[in-house]
């Protein structure tokens, strides 16, 4: 659905690099989450694909159209981050404006797919209400509407639930589920990486304009080397002996956290346990949030392997807790 190779915007006579030699491959039928710091170079990326901006060097393509061609936009739906409607249109207007300039001819068709999304998006009864009165919430709604008015195939979602109260952004999430089950192309940035934990497949890293890491969401929460295990333990030398079965280990609160480097060496501690009689009421992988593992990324991790990071944060724990 999106590819890039090679990526580069340069600003600046080149002095400032927006983006390096960034190289994204996007699936059709996902939920994609494009995250980074503010000055990461995320809008200028979404603008190059949507032709706003021109690429210094590399290519990118929309449904292996180049990004130049205005045939790579005619699936495409956008919402800006900081969009504008004229404040003297109501919100029917303005879908209806939107419509026309899609290529929408038929007013019934217009007419029709309006009251579909406005309801769809909550906004029905607002409909002849002018654009000046609305919050930032109902103009995000309102922008979100229009951004699926011609049925795209690939919708872009610069900040989608921005100034949007809870309720709201529950009820986008759950829309942007509903278009993925369609088949739908969701291409999502935004800074609240617990929603897009939720929702994302999958997620790209950029920070000063580079690709630190592309990968689902599984990927950057669960390592498979790192263990969570929940069982009331008190006898001191069984600790031991699994703190020398295992890359590392801590203890809290009924938790056992053990880092191994494979199966084999879990069952191991699995057999100990229960050749005490100890009762193991769970087992499962250790789980962090996206947001820890993107702070991770951009603080200096870098791509690095997660659960590398994991057992060498686990085993400094365990080293000072030893000593």
């Amino acid at each position: 659905m999106i590819v890039t190779r090679d990526l580069s915007r340069q600003f600046n006579r080149g002095r400032v690099k927006a983006l390096r030699e960034v190289s994204i491959t996007v699936n059709p039928g996902q939920i994609f989450g494009l995250l980074g710091p503010n000055g990461a170079g995320k809008t200028t990326f979404i603008k190059i694909l949507l032709g706003i901006l021109h690429a210094s060097s590399g290519q990118a393509t929309l449904f292996d159209y180049p990004v130049s061609s205005p045939s790579a936009r005619e699936k495409v739906g956008y919402l800006p981050e900081n969009h504008r409607f004229p404040e003297f249109l109501t919100g029917a207007a303005v879908l209806d404006f939107s419509a026309r300039l899609s290529g929408m001819q038929n007013k019934q068709d217009r007419t029709d797919r309006a009251e579909k999304l406005l309801k769809c998006v909550n906004m029905w009864e607002w409909r002849s209400t002018k654009i000046k009165k609305y919050s930032k919430g109902m103009l995000q709604r309102l922008g979100l509407a229009q951004s699926m008015l011609h049925d795209p195939e690939l919708i872009f979602l610069d900040e989608p639930t921005d100034g949007v109260d809870p309720i709201g952004r529950k009820e986008i999430r759950d829309l942007l589920l509903e278009l993925k089950a369609q088949g739908k192309t969701i291409f999502l940035n935004s800074h609240l990486l617990s929603e897009v934990e939720m929702i994302c497949d999958e997620v790209a890293i950029l920070h000063k304009g580079k690709l630190l890491r592309q990968s689902t969401v599984r990927e950057l929460t669960t390592s498979d080397q790192r263990f969570q295990i929940h069982a009331d333990i008190k006898n001191e030398h069984l600790l031991e002996r699994i703190r020398q079965s295992s890359n590392a280990l801590q203890t809290a609160n009924g938790f056992l956290e053990v880092v191994v480097s494979n199966v084999v060496q879990l069952n191991s501690i699995i057999d100990m346990l229960r050749s005490e009689q100890i009762l193991i009421q769970s087992i499962q992988p250790y789980r962090q949030s996206l947001e820890d593992s993107f702070v991770q990324t951009i603080q200096g991790a870098g791509a690095a392997d997660f659960n590398e990071l994991l057992s060498n944060q686990t085993a400094t724990a365990s080293e000072a807790h030893n000593g």
